[in-house]
Formats: structure tokens, C-alpha cells, sequence
């Protein structure tokens, strides 16, 4: 089993990273091999609207720090997506990337049954994090960008959500979210 982690958030030991990092480590213990890439460390740019992956290629034509994180995310059985709550969405970073992904999709994704170049059945294990402690805040990012997720053929998805957590950069997770993440790696494994 192979996990491909990808942290949007610019701080490497922020509250979404330590989830991640969590889930990892379970995951690793239980068997699985695991590759992260923080996003704020690369040098990307953001889809151009080029459709040279719907024309040309079938894989996006920018040549970038991006390139091998869009080919080991394709090729991993399970995706870890983390992200802060920036201005009541994911972060930049982490938008840039998605927005990648749209090159996933074949040229006639919109009518074909099998839309996407991925091979179906990944897992995807989102983790966001917020500093404001209402649930019902911002409680509309997850579902948005999984259906994007499942569109790609992520047949199983999961969220962990920690809210009231974090501000100016402070890592305070209390248990309960750490038990999350050991979950979320054993459903990743199973």
C-alpha cells in the first residue's frame, strides 16, 4: 500500500502537518510505505487553462516541482490531503495543486462513465483544521473538494476535521484528534 501526503499548509509543524505526520506514522507501522511533500517548500504555478492535458498529453504539460508530486499522487493507493482554514477555504497552496489534478480527468470527462486517468478505488483522508471553534464554520470546504476526489475515481473518502485548534502557528491538538488520525490511518489500510 502506498500513501502520497500532501501538506497545504506553509508551516511545516502546524496542526494540519502533526495529523498528517500522525496518520503517517500509524500507517507506516501498520505496512505501509509513505511519501509526503509539503507544497509551501516547492517551486509551481497553478493550472494555466492550457487543455494540453485534454489535447496533447494525458498528464499536465508544466514542467515543474509539481510534476513528481501530480505522478506519485497518481500512482499511490491513498491520498492524505492537510490543510489550515484560510479565509473559510483551504489554503493557496493546497487550492494551486487541486486545481493540478484537473489533468487527471480524460478530454471527454464531462460524458464519459470512467472520467478519470486514475485507477478507481483510492482512499483520500482530508484533514483540516481551523482556529475557530464553531463546527458549522466553513463546515462546507470537505464537501466541495471531495466530490472533485470522487470524480477522479477516490472511491472511499474521510474527514478529519479539527476546529478551535492552532493560531499564530501554535500546535495544540488535543487527544481526541490524534485518535483520529490513528483511525484514519486504519481505514486508509484496510
Amino acid at each position: 500500500m502506498k500513501i502520497a501526503c500532501v501538506l497545504g499548509s506553509p508551516r511545516l509543524n502546524g496542526n494540519s502537518a502533526m495529523i498528517a505526520r500522525r496518520v503517517l506514522e500509524k500507517a507506516a507501522a501498520l505496512g505501509a510505505e509513505t511519501e509526503t511533500f509539503s507544497l509551501n517548500t516547492l517551486s509551481y504555478r497553478g493550472c494555466q487553462a492550457c487543455y494540453a492535458c485534454k489535447t496533447k498529453l494525458d498528464r499536465c504539460i508544466l514542467k515543474d516541482d509539481l510534476s513528481y508530486v501530480l505522478d506519485a499522487v497518481q500512482e499511490a493507493d491513498a491520498l492524505v490531503l492537510a490543510t489550515p482554514t484560510y479565509y473559510g477555504d483551504i489554503s493557496g497552496q493546497l487550492k494551486c495543486f487541486i486545481d493540478r489534478t484537473y489533468s487527471y480527468l480524460k478530454p471527454d470527462y464531462l460524458s464519459n462513465s470512467q472520467p478519470s486517468r486514475l485507477t478507481p478505488g483510492k482512499k483520500l483522508l482530508f484533514i483540516i483544521t481551523q482556529g475557530h471553534p464553531d463546527e458549522t464554520m466553513f463546515n462546507h470546504v470537505f464537501p466541495l473538494y471531495d466530490r472533485f476526489f470522487k470524480w477522479h475515481g477516490y472511491a472511499e473518502s474521510r474527514l478529519i476535521r479539527a476546529c478551535g485548534v492552532g493560531g499564530g502557528g501554535a500546535v495544540d491538538l488535543p487527544e481526541r484528534f490524534l485518535f483520529e488520525a490513528d483511525e484514519g490511518a486504519r481505514a486508509l489500510i484496510s
